[in-house]
């Protein structure tokens, strides 16, 4: 699996060289900056627990003044059950093979938003990998001046959901900085799905893309507290069609350049 992801990611490789996949965590990473060390310990297990692919926790912070030194833990738990899945089994007649193929692409995936996370954390450069350089690339695409119409309605729609999930006691900066996070979580995806569906030869049209990541956005902005569940869910919708214009409008800039 991890000959894999390395034919695949040098950088990725490198982060998971020394992990096993026993849920046990490894330290993948440590940078200086001045007095201070940054680390980052990573887990992995793999496990059949139901239908989500997989999951990447964010990292979890440890501080020490008196050793100077900040430790970040991520956790990645991949479950490989579509081993039946008939695309694959035609793909790859041997259980083996079709297991091994399954978890490195599920576990490509979630690295990603790990790198990204390590990119977004680690000090100056120390973390600026191709993937991390690449999903910069396309976040600043998404907020550029050439998609102002898409993004605006895009963020229009995460305002909308904020409001309808808020508790009544956030201020209206929290409900932005909310907007914000969730604008990013969607460019994200699309990068991790876009880069695991080139380099695994399975893309995902961006049609669904959108639809499956708006209700997530959407469930991440809190639910339906204030208003009523089809009232949600026709805000949901309309974020699934502005997302998906959206993506298709990034995708025509990256072919450009």
């Amino acid at each position: 699996m991890k000959s894999i992801i390395k034919a695949h990611s040098k950088d990725m490789y490198h982060l998971l060289e020394n992990v096993h996949f026993d849920g046990e965590y490894c330290r993948v990473k440590c940078a200086k900056d001045g007095e201070w060390e940054f680390c980052w310990d990573l887990a992995v297990r793999v496990q059949f627990f139901g239908k989500m692919q997989g999951v990447a926790l964010y990292p979890k912070r440890s501080f020490s003044g008196k050793e100077k030194k900040i430790v970040y833990r991520s956790f990645i738990l991949v479950n490989p059950y579509q081993l039946w899945d008939e695309s694959l089994v035609r793909r790859f007649w041997n259980i083996q093979e079709r297991i091994e193929f399954l978890v490195a692409r599920i576990l490509f995936h979630e690295c990603i938003h790990v790198m990204i996370s390590l990119g977004k954390t680690f000090p100056s450069s120390s973390g600026n990998t191709d993937i991390f350089l690449e999903f910069r690339e396309m976040l600043d695409i998404a907020e550029s001046k050439k998609l102002v119409t898409e993004t605006n309605e895009v963020k229009f729609r995460l305002w909308n959901l904020a409001l309808f999930g808020a508790s009544g006691s956030e201020s209206e900066q929290t409900l932005f900085e909310r907007v914000q996070e969730l604008y990013e979580f969607l460019i994200n995806e699309k990068y991790s799905n876009q880069k695991t569906g080139q380099v695994f030869n399975s893309p995902l049209r961006n049609s669904k893309l959108a639809r499956k990541y708006a209700w997530i956005a959407a469930v991440k902005a809190g639910g339906d507290q204030q208003i009523s569940k089809r009232v949600w869910q026709v805000e949901v919708r309309r974020l699934s069609i502005a997302l998906r214009a959206l993506y298709d409008e990034i995708d025509s800039l990256l072919r450009v350049k």
